[in-house]
């Protein structure tokens, strides 16, 4: 079966270019960011009506233009909880070359309790510059994109790569310690913590957590996560092979951001690492592809929707890193009206425009040489209307969704980790 997984990008929406500017920064609309948050709670209340596998949503920081602004996914996440039933929630995810290991540990133990056990986690790399390398400074992050050297690239990895298994074993070890130039565990390492309850600690704490001199040499992250085990964890990747041999050898499910062919690739890679972990997998077995949909009628109408949905976000914002990288469907265009944008966007292979036949017709197609365990939605809402999201949802649920099912015969990852 496939997991229908609904990731929201909140987008603070205008009804032109025009009002966007005119209400700059738009993204500090107290008004607009509340009817947009709390529309959000609709959607995911929809979406667990639906029986939708998940929802999540982003962690994305200073989007003054109204795009992606996704600063908090904890909180969100712990609301979304309270109001549904039987939904997963989390976040895809938490750029861990940002944050905090030890606060993130604690956040997502408490958010699996909160949920008792609905609950995933996502780590991502970090791409945008303008928020990651200011929130990062004090690790000495720089952000992960086409424009970054080869050592800015390494020195991202490396930190994201020490942070997530930290996270991991805060999780699953009753008490830890830690000795590299981004983390002392005690801190300072040599010398422990001397100026402590010792004795209490000695006798209620975490074995070893004390050593016989009274020094704290190692500590213990509360509380562990629901009935101890992990929360599923998501690794957002674009184009890294490495990326997905990391995810493979650990277990994490890949969420493929490239085309139905390049997603290929990294599925089987995907298979061949795992199973050099010990782990046999079928074909697309734990692995994610995000999409993004625009669903009409006809495809006057879907390309209709892409106009007044996702051609503002394509012009203003994904077209910039489309530059950067050097991509051909990239336009060095700002001037031009956003109609002249709508066929950016249909040309995007991550991109689904069309109607329900024409789109199931051709995932159908993919998932007959790659039938993926997950499918990630991201819409662009408030852009996008929340009755328009809904019922994309229910169209993908209920008319496409199924035609997919009866080609992923596996069990599921989850049920079977």
């Amino acid at each position: 079966m496939v997991n229908l997984l609904v990731n929201l990008y909140p987008v603070i929406p205008a009804k032109d270019e025009e009002e966007r500017e005119q209400l700059r920064p738009i993204g500090r609309h107290s008004g607009r960011y509340s009817s947009v948050v709390h529309g959000m709670t609709d959607i995911v209340k929809a979406a667990d009506s639906m029986g939708v596998w998940g929802v999540g949503c982003i962690e994305h920081h200073f989007h003054s233009e109204g795009y992606e602004v996704g600063p908090s996914p904890g909180v969100l996440n712990a609301y979304w909880a309270a109001i549904t039933e039987n939904v997963r929630v989390g976040a895809l995810g938490y750029v861990m070359s940002t944050q905090n290991p030890f606060r993130v540990a604690e956040e997502t133990a408490i958010l699996s309790h909160l949920t008792q056990g609905r609950y995933f986690v996502g780590f991502a790399r970090g791409f945008q510059d303008r928020w990651t390398d200011v929130i990062g400074q004090h690790l000495g992050a720089c952000a992960t994109h086409d424009g970054a050297t080869a050592a800015e690239d390494q020195r991202n990895r490396d930190i994201w790569t020490e942070q997530v298994e930290l996270v991991i074993d805060c999780w699953t070890k009753e008490s830890i310690e830690h000795n590299t130039p981004l983390w002392q565990v005690p801190c300072p390492y040599e010398d422990g913590i001397k100026w402590w309850m010792s004795d209490s600690t000695a006798r209620l704490g975490a074995k070893d957590e004390v050593d016989s001199g009274g020094v704290v040499r190692r500590v213990s992250v509360v509380p562990a996560p629901y009935e101890n085990k992990i929360p599923q964890v998501f690794v957002a990747m674009a184009g890294s092979e490495e990326s997905v041999k990391y995810a493979a050898h650990r277990g994490y499910s890949p969420l493929y951001f490239s085309s139905i062919e390049r997603t290929a690739e990294f599925a089987k890679i995907y298979q061949k690492e795992a199973k050099k972990a010990g782990r046999n997998l079928s074909l697309g077995q734990n692995c994610a592809g995000v999409r993004w949909f625009a669903i009409g009628d006809t495809e006057k109408e879907a390309r209709e929707k892409v106009l007044h949905h996702d051609a503002d976000i394509t012009k203003n914002f994904y077209s910039h890193f489309r530059k950067v990288a050097g991509r051909a469907d990239s336009q060095d265009n700002s001037n031009a009206p956003l109609e002249s944008w709508v066929d950016a966007f249909c040309q995007n292979p991550q991109n689904m425009v069309g109607t329900v036949s024409s789109i199931r017709d051709e995932l159908v197609k993919a998932w007959k040489d790659n039938p993926l365990e997950y499918l990630c939605y991201i819409p662009h809402f408030a852009q996008q209307p929340k009755e328009d999201v809904i019922e994309t949802i229910r169209l993908i649920q209920e008319e496409i969704k199924p035609a997919l099912d009866e080609l992923t015969q596996y069990e599921s990852y989850e049920e079977c980790a």
